[in-house]
């Protein structure tokens, strides 16, 4: 789905303000399933939480980001997506060592260019929702490097600049 495009990368490195910036400017795009299932399981007191049952979460995540790609299927694009099936199922791979990167990932494609924000650490901070540490982030992002790669996605790795200069440089890839 060319329409449809992956903002992905290392947590903490500015995809939620970046994705903030392409709303602002009239893009649709939808929130990162990871920060709605924490929410959803603190509410009803649930254990698909990543500090809890990690395959648990990476599971409900892969099942909303078929969702959530479901339902923008008959909005006009482009839709940025803040993270979704790919993060899922690398997660859901590094945790259980099941296939899922190649078992989702060639069926249910993104842009070929995705868009992946780097290990910034001026930016990092935890939260109550993200209680791992950079260094954690950053092998997540390693992973994230090699599924893109893996599905032989135009990985795309955003400059540290301003998230208005951010935005510019992802629609003038798209253009």
């Amino acid at each position: 789905m060319q329409k449809f495009v992956a903002i992905s990368g290392c947590s903490g490195g500015g995809k939620s303000t970046l994705l903030a910036e392409l709303s602002r400017r009239g893009f649709v795009v939808v929130a990162e399933p990871g920060r709605r299932i924490i929410a959803d399981e603190r509410a009803r007191a649930g254990d698909a939480l990543p500090w809890v049952d990690g395959a648990a979460f990476a599971r409900r995540a892969i099942a909303m980001s078929l969702a959530d790609r479901a339902a923008a299927e008959a909005v006009p694009g482009p839709i940025f997506f803040d993270r979704g099936l790919v993060d899922a199922a690398a997660a859901l791979e590094h945790l259980t060592g099941e296939p899922a990167v190649e078992a989702y990932g060639r069926e249910h494609r993104y842009n070929r260019h995705v868009f992946l924000a780097p290990p910034w650490p001026e930016l990092y901070a935890g939260d109550d929702d993200r209680r791992h540490g950079l260094a954690e982030a950053i092998a997540e992002y390693d992973r994230l490097m090699v599924a893109f790669g893996r599905l032989d996605y135009d990985i795309c790795i955003l400059p540290k600049t301003s998230v208005v200069e951010r935005a510019d440089f992802i629609l003038s890839k798209l253009a």
